[in-house]
């Protein structure tokens, strides 16, 4: 944390709250957006202060709206103190640094990991089901969904900023209409699954642990979707190293609870299939994101994570064989070598 000096124009906001000039502020490492955070230590209580855009509807704006849903129905996320809408300025609850990624590294085995993602996938499971039958809250998360569209802009994103500028590969007209082809196909059978309120980010670094209990954050994109995608991010997560048979675990364990809320049956063999194409669309997004970063800020810091998770598109891709000339191309453009660069 880099400590701040007082006259940022946030300080009058931080005064004005905790009745005191003896704050010290630091800056947090935020994640890939345009939000800034700060933690803000007085005396001997902390607090995170989110920065973004000025807003007008505080009863509309995504992650107060979304954040009061989701505590409604019982999610853990953090508390809100106060509020400057016209500074665009969010004071939270400091749910401290200890992330669901440090606990499953510092685990040394998925297997002891164990609980804490059952903790994780008991709150993902108040925010597919409780949070989604609640229709008439006004939430904003049902005015957005995983569509072919969106889905589909996802994947797009990953061929221009992965395959196209980061990697440079230049399709030919065939390739260029198979890629496209295909992965309309691939978002359309995700758009046809039942829809669901989604985190959309719900990975490691997004699920803090405080007092032995696990705390949702970066909610703010939640939309409708297919269950499988908020599972794939969890549980394919590009910043760990997970085993297939801690995941299998993890998906009964999701699996059972769910039928214990009277939701409608699963085929387990349809579930799965839809789990492995959600993995192809939200594993090379994920890619995408990170060959992004690079190169729009030249930020390196995400491109470690590319070789594994493009193991797992590869995975996926196998199970299908109307998918096998798509991961042709991909093989045959050097995607999934291990000479290409992402070490």
């Amino acid at each position: 944390m880099t400590k701040l000096e007082p006259k940022e124009p946030y300080y009058d906001f931080l005064k004005d709250t905790l009745h005191d000039e003896n704050i010290q502020v630091f800056s947090l490492a935020g994640d890939a957006s345009a939000r800034r955070y700060f933690r803000a230590v007085h005396g001997d209580n902390s607090y995170v202060l989110m920065c973004w855009e000025p807003f007008v509807d505080e009863a509309n704006y995504p992650f107060l709206n979304i954040l009061s849903h989701f505590s409604r129905h019982g999610v853990q996320v953090p508390k809100v103190i106060r509020v400057a809408k016209e500074k665009g300025l969010v004071l939270l609850e400091d749910l401290g640094d200890l992330t669901l990624e440090r606990k499953f590294w510092e685990s040394q085995n998925s297997e002891y990991a164990m609980d804490f993602y059952r903790s994780a996938l008991d709150e993902i499971i108040k925010i597919h089901y409780a949070c989604t039958k609640d229709n008439k809250s006004g939430c904003v998360a049902f005015n957005i969904e995983f569509n072919t569209q969106r889905l589909l802009w996802e994947m797009n994103y990953a061929r221009e900023h992965l395959l196209e500028k980061f990697l440079g590969f230049k399709f030919n007209e065939k390739e260029s209409k198979l890629l496209e082809q295909k992965f309309t196909l691939i978002c359309k059978r995700l758009h046809e699954e039942p829809k669901y309120i989604a985190h959309r980010d719900y990975h490691s670094r997004n699920l803090m642990i405080k007092a032995g209990k696990m705390r949702v954050i970066d909610f703010q994109d939640a939309r409708l979707g297919p269950i499988q995608y908020d599972l794939v991010s969890l549980l394919r997560d590009s910043y760990v190293d997970m085993s297939s048979h801690v995941e299998k675990k993890m998906l009964d364990y999701y699996l059972n609870k769910r039928r214990t809320l009277q939701e409608p049956a699963l085929s387990r063999e349809q579930f799965d299939l839809v789990y492995e194409v959600q993995s192809i669309q939200r594993c090379l997004k994920a890619c995408g994101s990170f060959a992004s970063f690079y190169n729009t800020r030249q930020d390196t810091r995400y491109l470690k994570y590319i070789r594994g998770t493009l193991m797992r598109v590869r995975r996926s891709l196998l199970v299908f064989p109307e998918y096998r000339d798509l991961l042709d191309v991909l093989t045959d453009h050097g995607l999934f070598e291990k000479d290409i660069g992402l070490s």
